[in-house]
């Protein structure tokens, strides 16, 4: 397959599978021309979490004057885009059905090409974005898809290449962060609030388990590491000593499971994190160490392109479509949509 045929012009992203809406256009060579995100996050708060209907409506609102307002910072008129890709699973069903939706319109309108993207190969594709390394990461790489709906370990060996190693076995690790701040009294979403008293505290206070470290393979569970915050809450530990012996306890976790994938996938040329819980630095510190001991660059996206961003959209798109991969008016959203039921 031909990884590097023509790309007519700009491309523009659209995500929208779960409390943000994001536009961006990347020129064909994944230069980022314009990018923006409206976080719905104060709308959500007061509820501890995201309610899937407003954060529809609030796509619906807002999208359409995200896209003109890139296309503008771009200098772009959408007729002399070279394709449109919108996020079409999984996530939050109604929000993929308005940004795929709107993306369909838009193409269909202008004859342009339309990629639907899977939202984790957005993230799987990530690094290899000029800019992260000299000439982006190569295939075959090894990712840990960190954030609140996902946890695994795959093996990245080619566009729509996916090989599954390990997943979560019950939390996702960004959800066991919100639930673990919850417990802590610390407002939502809780993984950067957690970060943060966490850095007041000393890890080794107060002992907390780090599930499955060891044991073969690289599975994850954290529902009883949540379980032992509780217990530490309800004997009235200190709250700054919990929350840094709870992130010690997972990164010491996330690292031993990433040696463990290492092992997995000979071969690999780079570890990448990826993801919104990425952003964590007790995380990339660990995970860094575990790079570095295997001779392999970590590589992590900038922070504001670890939570869900158009950016990764838009270069998935200019990925398959210099493979020559488009997708049908008819494709449908997927609120499930796993990385390993893709093709390329």
């Amino acid at each position: 397959m031909d990884l590097n045929g023509p790309v007519p012009g700009p491309i523009l992203g659209i995500e929208s599978s779960c409390d943000e809406t994001a536009a961006a256009v990347l020129a064909p060579d994944g230069t980022i021309l314009a990018e923006t995100v409206f976080s719905q996050t104060e709308d959500h708060a007061r509820y501890g979490g995201v309610v899937p209907e407003l954060a529809a409506r609030a796509h619906l609102a807002r999208l359409p004057d995200l896209v003109a307002e890139v296309l503008g910072r771009a200098a772009v008129a959408p007729g002399d885009l070279g394709g449109v890709a919108a996020t079409s699973g999984p996530g939050l069903i109604g929000g993929l059905i308005v940004g795929a939706g709107y993306g369909k319109g838009l193409a269909m309108a202008h004859r342009l090409p339309f990629v639907a993207v899977n939202h984790l190969e957005a993230h799987a594709l990530t690094p290899r974005l000029p800019g992260l390394l000299p000439e982006g990461a190569r295939f075959p790489y090894l990712l840990l898809l960190l954030s609140g709906g996902h946890c695994q370990c795959v093996a990245v060996e080619g566009l729509g290449r996916y090989r599954r190693l390990g997943t979560t076995l019950d939390d996702a690790v960004g959800e066991a962060f919100d639930k673990a701040a919850k417990l802590l009294g610390l407002p939502w979403p809780g993984g950067p609030h957690l970060e943060r008293l966490a850095g007041e505290g000393d890890p080794t206070r107060i002992p907390l388990p780090r599930p499955l470290m060891g044991r073969a393979g690289c599975d994850f569970s954290f529902s009883g590491l949540k379980t032992a915050v509780a217990q530490a809450v309800a004997k009235g530990g200190d709250r700054a000593d919990i929350a840094a012996a709870f992130q010690a306890s997972v990164a010491a976790v996330v690292a031993d499971r990433a040696r463990h994938a290492l092992a997995m996938a000979p071969g690999s040329t780079a570890l990448v994190v990826s993801g919104g819980v990425a952003a964590n630095t007790g995380l990339r510190t660990a995970l860094a160490r575990v790079a570095e001991t295997a001779g392999l660059p970590l590589v992590a996206p900038p922070i504001r392109l670890c939570t869900d961003n158009a950016v990764m959209v838009a270069w998935a798109g200019i990925e398959r479509l210099r493979a020559g991969l488009t997708d049908p008016w008819d494709h449908a959203p997927r609120p499930r949509w796993p990385l390993d039921e893709l093709t390329a």
